[in-house]
């Protein structure tokens, strides 16, 4: 069988990381009339750029990620940041269940309403971001690729982001949340694209945080969890059909209003499953590894990173 990291170097390039391209105003001016559509939208482009650098995971040999972690498996992203002068950081899994030192990854983009990566071909990296812009435009842009719209009108979601395949289809998909608190699940084409929306549920509002990026409870299909007012973390099951991702919740675990911001990845530790990050308020980073067990779907938490991580606006 082969291994993980045989699959994603292979796959995805990581020995020679692609470069997501510049994201100036001109090509998205020269996309936009290359499709046909209206200039106007060019003036709220993504507003800077943005440079995955070159990383090396299996770090000049096989000692780095001691791990019997295989394609398939949870996916293998960075931890990104957008800071408040809008530049953007790459965290890479540091195979000791932390994380390495911050590489800079771009500049001038401090104006984007939301951020998510995502993985069009299901080899367990993601392939590019998918990010609303300060007007209200969904953008996808893939490493190496120029920005694309994808629509207008985006300033009706107060989170936006994608937790994977929650379809049954190899693309991941993306979940929006009104400002009335509906969620809404959008199924992507594998090329930055999307479906029409589909309704998941309405009542959404009374979570804080809503986030996720992979199988938490080990039945291959994609999962989220979200904290509630309350501080409460809930886990919803997904069901692989997109017309009912999501199966009834179940309480997880209290207190998690001691965090600002919750955000996942994939797997931080390498082993095959997916794990939660958490920021508390003073700006320490907490790591909850995944167990692959609906009943405690996380293992106690273990802090990667000492305060100093508040300095995020976007984390994703």
């Amino acid at each position: 069988m082969t291994n993980w990291r045989t699959h994603v170097a292979k796959s995805s390039g990581l020995n020679t990381r692609r470069a997501l391209a510049r994201a100036t105003a001109a090509a998205l001016t020269a996309a936009l009339v290359a499709t046909g559509t209206s200039a106007a939208v060019a003036a709220d482009g993504p507003g800077g750029t943005v440079s995955r650098q070159s990383v090396d995971l299996k770090a000049s040999g096989t000692s780095k990620f001691a791990s019997s972690a295989l394609p398939g498996d949870a996916p293998i992203n960075p931890l990104s940041g957008v800071d408040g002068k809008g530049v953007m950081y790459d965290y890479w899994p540091s195979g000791k269940g932390g994380l390495d030192p911050r590489e800079w990854s771009g500049d001038g983009w401090g104006s984007v309403r939301t951020m998510t990566q995502v993985d069009q071909d299901a080899d367990g990296s993601a392939d590019g971001i998918w990010y609303v812009s300060a007007g209200g435009q969904l953008y996808y842009q893939s490493w190496g690729g120029d920005p694309t719209l994808v629509g207008n009108g985006w300033k009706i979601y107060n989170q936006v982001f994608s937790a994977a395949s929650l379809g049954g289809g190899t693309a991941d998909d993306l979940l929006a949340r009104d400002t009335s608190g509906v969620l809404w699940l959008y199924l992507g084409y594998g090329n930055g694209k999307l479906t029409q929306r589909y309704k998941v549920g309405s009542g959404w509002n009374t979570y804080t945080h809503i986030t996720g990026k992979g199988d938490l409870t080990g039945d291959g299909k994609a999962d989220i969890v979200a904290k509630d007012t309350a501080g409460v973390l809930w886990l919803y099951k997904g069901t692989g059909n997109y017309k009912a991702p999501f199966a009834p919740r179940t309480r997880i675990g209290s207190g998690w209003n001691t965090y600002n911001n919750l955000v996942s990845v994939g797997d931080i530790d390498i082993d095959g499953i997916t794990d939660l990050i958490a920021r508390d308020k003073t700006g320490a980073l907490w790591l909850y590894k995944g167990t692959g067990n609906a009943a405690a779907p996380f293992k106690s938490r273990v802090k990667i990173g000492t305060s100093g991580w508040n300095t995020y606006r976007l984390l994703f």
